[in-house]
Formats: C-alpha cells, sequence, structure tokens
C-alpha cells in the first residue's frame, strides 16, 4: 500500500486539495462562507492604538490568508461576502463594529482586493516557501493600506501625512509579526502535505 501523496496540478491552492469531486460546488461555498466567519471572528481580536481610529486586529491576517488559501475567487468571494454583511449591520468589524460609515472601511475594501490577489500569487506558487510568503503577504498589506490610508484620510478630514501617522505606522511591527507567522505556516503545510510548487 502506497502512502505516497497525490500530485497536485499546476495552480493548485491549499483549497484544492481537498477531496470534493462530486460536491464542488458545496465545498466551494462552506470555504466562502468559513473564509468569511473566520475574517470576522479574527477582527474581534482587537486592540485599541492610542490616537488612531482603527485598532491593531487578526483580520488582515485572516484576509491574507484566506485568499492564499482558497485562491483568487474564493478568496474574493469570501471577503465581498465579509464587507457586504458587516456593511449591512452585522457587527462582525473591528470590535463588533458594523455599518458603511467608519473610518475604517477602507481597510476592509483593501482586504477585499489583497485576498484576491495574493489568491492570485498563490496560485503561481507564491505560499510554497518563505521568501515568495513574504512577498505576497508585504504586497497583500501594501494593498490593504494604498485604500485604507486614503479612505481614513478622507473619511475623518485628516492630512495624508496624519492618516499615515495613524492608520499606518502603528501597524507595521504587528504586519512583520503576522507575515512572520504566515512564512511558517503556509510553506510547512505544503511540505507536510508532501507538495511543492
Amino acid at each position: 500500500m502506497s502512502t505516497a501523496a497525490a500530485p497536485v496540478r499546476s495552480g493548485a491552492v491549499l483549497a484544492d486539495l481537498l477531496p470534493a469531486a462530486r460536491h464542488r460546488y458545496a465545498v466551494d461555498a462552506a470555504l466562502v462562507l468559513g473564509g468569511a466567519a473566520l475574517t470576522g471572528i479574527a477582527a474581534q481580536i482587537a486592540v485599541p492604538v492610542p490616537g488612531s481610529p482603527v485598532p491593531v486586529t487578526g483580520q488582515t491576517f485572516a484576509a491574507l490568508l484566506i485568499g492564499t488559501a482558497l485562491g483568487a475567487r474564493r478568496g474574493f468571494l469570501s471577503l465581498a461576502l465579509y464587507a457586504l454583511v458587516g456593511m449591512a449591520g452585522m457587527p462582525w468589524f473591528a470590535e463588533a463594529s458594523s455599518g458603511w460609515s467608519m473610518p475604517s472601511l477602507g481597510y476592509v475594501l483593501g482586504m477585499l482586493l489583497a485576498a484576491t490577489v495574493v489568491g492570485a500569487l498563490a496560485r503561481r506558487g507564491g505560499d510554497r516557501s518563505v521568501l515568495r510568503t513574504a512577498g505576497t503577504m508585504v504586497l497583500g498589506s501594501a494593498i490593504i493600506y494604498a485604500i485604507g490610508v486614503p479612505y481614513l484620510a478622507l473619511s475623518t478630514g485628516m492630512s495624508m501625512s496624519a492618516a499615515v501617522a495613524a492608520g499606518l505606522t502603528p501597524f507595521l511591527i504587528g504586519d512583520a509579526l503576522k507575515a512572520a507567522l504566515a512564512m511558517g505556516v503556509l510553506p510547512a503545510t505544503w511540505k507536510l502535505l508532501g507538495h511543492r510548487g
């Protein structure tokens, strides 16, 4: 009896390794719903930042992890569901908030785009080695800030430099730690499953 891992088709992401040949749509729907729920739960891990209307949360890590694990399409759908349900009133944004008028909504929209981009990179092997994962996470974080910081400035009337000071600088160390965690978890998961890309 062979215990060798089954080969993975080129362009696979972790979610593609789930056995679901006859029930692909049901599995995809469960993954999308699970990704949205995981993001909502991770958003509740929130630490206020003095002088900033944006807390440090587990939300960004969840969004990037979901994008890489599920791929661009399912990652986009997960974060779109998370954003739409939260804007409709479900209190699962950071600190149990909801709605569309909060100054941190730009970060949620940035996570939507970031999950899509890192998902596309994961299909190209962007989560298979430590260095590739680092690049993928840095790019994903940069996308979140590229949308979140200007939105913060516009929604609060802050200058761009004040928005950078309140909505970017205090988060860099935490993002480095999240990237380091992803750099360990994602390539190790592929290695554990016996697949290389």
